[in-house]
């Protein structure tokens, strides 16, 4: 498993029964998470900030038991992002994509190169933030034009505004095909394509259907000396497996890693898993 583990801002303090409690900075958050499927107990102790509630016809509320503010940052090491409670239980930061940031700044800074890296399906640019501030240029690419604007304020919060950065309000694929027309090529590659979604013009995308062939169409926009490709999912319906099967057929004899994402449980020796992660690298 790839571990999260060097967080000061962010912890999950304790999880039972399909919920779990995180202290983001001084803000105590109770969420649920259904991979949780073990009792440790109640919440009483604790001065929770703010409770969601899953509704029994989808979607869901937050409620705010103590004064929570409408928006705060939160640190990892030398990164800052904004957090604030969304609609479907969302922050706007996934914390166990840290060892996915520190990965990918590593290979940038160690590449001793230019980089241009795009960043799909790329919500409010965690990883956006963290290339551009190991050097790299970077294309974000999303459907939604609200993460976008909350992308433009991570990386101006990060004092990066004025570093090689183009967002697009676009679809992932019929954005690919493009560049693919127009013979550009990337360095490395990063996406955390959703199970469901629609684009921006109504566009249907569903994980099972089209995640093959869009990795086969990145490939063509991969310059042959690329650095990295990254593929993060938070599908229950695909599998280790079948990432990595997929992976090792459309990048033969590259170097491929496929693995939980997860992040520490305070005062245990307990793990939560909250996505997998695979990366494909250059030997």
């Amino acid at each position: 498993m790839l571990v999260s583990n060097n967080w000061q801002d962010y912890k999950i303090l304790k999880t039972s029964k399909g919920m779990k409690l995180e202290s983001w900075k001084d803000i105590l958050l109770l969420r649920p998470d259904p991979v949780i499927t073990w009792d440790l107990g109640d919440f009483s102790k604790y001065k929770i900030n703010a409770i969601y509630h899953r509704s029994n016809t989808g979607g869901g509320h937050w409620e705010n038991k103590l004064k929570t503010p409408e928006n705060w940052i939160i640190n990892y090491k030398d990164l800052k992002f904004l957090i604030k409670e969304m609609g479907f239980k969302h922050t706007g930061i996934f914390p166990e994509q840290a060892c996915n940031w520190d990965y990918a700044m590593n290979k940038i800074k160690e590449s001793n190169r230019e980089i241009k890296v795009l960043n799909l399906f790329a919500y409010t640019g965690g990883a956006t933030v963290a290339c551009l501030k190991a050097g790299a240029k970077v294309t974000h690419v999303d459907s939604s034009k609200g993460m976008i604007e909350w992308a433009k304020e991570n990386v101006k919060l990060n004092n990066l505004e004025d570093k090689p950065v183009r967002y697009l309000v676009d679809d992932v694929i019929k954005f690919v095909k493009r560049e693919i027309r127009r013979g550009n090529k990337y360095d490395a590659i990063i996406m955390d394509p959703p199970s469901y979604g629609r684009g921006a013009n109504g566009e249907v995308w569903s994980l099972e259907n089209d995640l093959e062939n869009l990795i086969k169409l990145c490939k063509e926009i991969l310059d042959d000396n690329f650095l990295f490709f990254i593929i993060n999912t938070y599908s229950t319906n695909l599998p280790n497996v079948s990432l990595e099967n997929i992976l090792k057929i459309n990048f033969k004899d590259k170097k491929i890693l496929v693995d939980d994402l997860c992040l520490p449980i305070e005062n245990s020796n307990l793990y939560l898993s909250c996505g997998i992660t695979g990366r494909v690298e250059n030997e």
